[in-house]
């Protein structure tokens, strides 16, 4: 299949639709607005809908309205966007709503600018709802990934009838690269036992069936909790995903996400030329977290460097993954600054030199 040069956001559209996306709700907030833009061009052109929202709660409500019907169904926006998503989005997981949401994230925090961050892992992975949900998350670290990751998440949203994100850093919904646009070739599970439908038993015979949040009667919110989370272990034994790159005699283990993590692959090719026995774990699902895979590839490492445009979100996590298994370091940029090949080889060449043996005689 022939490829074709794309910006991110646009290529990112065009995968939900491949997926079989009916309805897209949005409300314009930079640096995902193309994603709107080419929703309002080609929805409407394939006799799908697009609306173009008066707020962004009213888009993810509209999301909570179409997707408990089955359809599939879409919003996107941009962290403090996507903060005023937050209760809508842990009413979702309570309700076992599916639904699509795309955070291109920029930096924060409150309204911050529009530069590129990685800000939001904490929003995207423990979330600003009430009560003991999961929102699966997913980052792509280029932009024929964020393709594939696309129709993962939809995949993976109507598969668990659960909220998914796809979380992209601001670089991954603006840049341009060559794309592969292969096809959609998931099956989404059928949705036919759960869709609320409008029809009752006068029809059907069977009960008006309905999808809600609020549970009040007896022990029906401990029972929903229990299947809940029954269903987040599911998730978490059958859907991690992750890369390791020249992990396994690696002296010093990279850490990180997105597009830092592609910057990271290069610096560990740099490290390697240089006899630097360096390598990468990225996490592909941010939830759930790769933990047991991350420790395994952390056993015998000197450090691991953890690298993030944020002041370590994802660092709480390495560590508690690896379980004490070697120190953990970390390289952060914040407010939009991108971390540069030669400030982590600088980071690699200074923790080589601290955690390398000391040479027999040396004066400490």
């Amino acid at each position: 299949m022939a490829k074709i040069l794309m910006k991110g956001n646009k290529a990112i559209a065009q995968a939900a639709i491949n997926a079989g996306l009916e309805c897209y709700f949005g409300y314009p907030i930079t640096p995902q607005n193309e994603i709107g833009e080419f929703m309002s061009d080609e929805m409407p052109k394939l006799g799908k809908t697009y609306i173009s929202a008066e707020s962004e709660l009213a888009a993810v409500n509209m999301l909570i309205g179409a997707a408990a019907t089955g359809t599939l169904s879409m919003t996107s926006s941009s962290s403090c966007a996507i903060a005023l998503m937050q209760e809508a989005i842990s009413a979702m997981a309570t309700a076992e709503i599916p639904g699509v949401i795309i955070s291109v994230m920029r930096a924060g925090p409150g309204l911050g600018n529009i530069t590129p961050s990685q800000g939001d892992y904490f929003q995207a992975t423990k979330g600003g709802g009430n009560g003991d949900y999961r929102t699966i998350v997913l980052a792509p670290a280029s932009i024929n990934e964020a393709v594939e990751l696309t129709y993962k998440t939809f995949y993976l949203a109507y598969k668990y009838r659960n909220p998914a994100m796809l979380l992209a850093d601001g670089i991954i919904g603006q840049m341009m690269e060559p794309v592969e646009l292969k096809p959609f070739d998931l099956k989404i599970p059928d949705t036919s036992s759960w869709e609320a439908d409008g029809v009752g038993e006068g029809i059907h015979k069977r009960p008006f069936r309905k999808l809600v949040s609020l549970h009040m009667q007896g022990d029906d919110l401990p029972r929903l909790n229990e299947k809940l989370q029954e269903k987040y272990r599911q998730i978490e034994e059958n859907e991690v995903l992750y890369e390791e790159f020249m992990t396994e005699d690696a002296e010093i283990l990279i850490t990180a996400f997105g597009t830092v993590a592609r910057v990271a692959k290069s610096v560990v090719a740099q490290a390697r030329e240089a006899g630097l026995k360096v390598g990468l774990f990225r996490p592909v699902t941010l939830w759930p977290f790769p933990s047991n895979e991350l420790k395994k590839a952390a056993s015998g490492k000197k450090v691991i460097l953890d690298i993030e445009l944020n002041e370590g979100q994802m660092l709480l996590d390495v560590k508690a993954g690896i379980e004490g298994a070697c120190p953990v370091e970390l390289l952060s940029k914040l407010g939009g600054e991108i971390a540069k090949e030669h400030e982590i080889m600088e980071k690699i060449s200074e923790l080589e030199k601290k955690y390398s043996p000391k040479k027999a005689g040396a004066i400490c």
